[in-house]
């Protein structure tokens, strides 16, 4: 089985603090560590798992600039077989339609069975893998927590509301979004990221692939960000005491006020 899963450098939060910048719409990212996105990593750990069953190999592709080499590099010191770098001046700003148009390309370069997205990515937009499929037109899952693999189709389990599972039949080529707890990633050390130092990682930017510049980018943009802040602190909650009882006619007492009861 051929697997692609894409992946993208993002700033590791539990190595940075987090600043707003002074223009007031981004982050300041000026020495911040980066790291691989959670949820691909366990997009990537959950393809090696499988091609470790059924055969195949792992491809990881990214979109960004020469830096996200690293997290290529990182995921292929973990087992990815082979990596890609999708990096153009003209991919610059891209929104997450952008993004996707940009991937389609990379997969039809390609010869895929399965495509693999963490279910987050771009600040928590959860929209890449969706749209990708979309554009595709191939069968979609989202926050995918089991896979099985079967002959030319495959068995997912989909985390849904109320702490319940969805078992569905899903037909190949398709796209899965990986939620985390799928796996265990497992553990990157450093023979393993020694053993890729060299390794020659192909660049593709709009021309090998096909994509006009003017339909991703800045430019081409539909979605926006104007501002980017840290919501006001509130009071904090209010903790109920007492017998059961005691809580429950207090908790109606207060819904009734607040108008949730009537």
């Amino acid at each position: 089985m051929e697997i692609l899963v894409c992946v993208k450098r993002v700033p590791d939060t539990s190595e940075n603090e987090i600043e707003i910048n002074s223009a007031g719409n981004d982050i300041e990212r000026d020495d911040l560590v980066y790291s691989v996105n959670e949820w691909d990593n366990y997009a990537v750990e959950e393809a090696i798992q499988i091609v470790d069953k059924v055969g195949g190999s792992v491809t990881v592709v990214t979109v960004g600039d020469d830096e996200s080499e690293e997290v290529l590099r990182r995921e292929m010191a973990m087992g990815a077989n082979n990596g890609i770098l999708l990096s153009d001046d003209a991919f610059e700003g891209s929104d997450g339609k952008g993004i996707a148009t940009i991937l389609k390309a990379a997969v039809e370069k390609g010869n895929y069975d399965l495509i693999m997205t963490g279910a987050q990515a771009d600040e928590g937009a959860a929209q890449v893998g969706g749209m990708l499929a979309a554009m595709l037109d191939y069968p979609y899952a989202s926050l995918v927590n089991l896979i099985e693999a079967g002959d030319g189709k495959l068995k997912v389990g989909r985390e849904i509301e109320g702490g319940n599972q969805e078992m569905n039949d899903i037909e190949m080529p398709c796209v899965l979004s990986i939620q985390t707890g799928i796996n265990e990633p497992r553990y990157v050390g450093i023979r393993g990221i020694r053993k890729v130092a060299s390794v020659e990682i192909p660049t593709m930017g709009a021309s090998d692939l096909g994509v006009d510049a003017a339909a991703v980018g800045a430019g081409a943009a539909k979605v926006k960000r104007v501002d980017y802040f840290v919501p006001d602190m509130g009071e904090g909650a209010e903790m109920l005491e007492g017998s059961t009882e005691e809580i429950i006619a207090k908790l109606i007492e207060y819904l009734k006020a607040k108008g949730g009861l009537k």
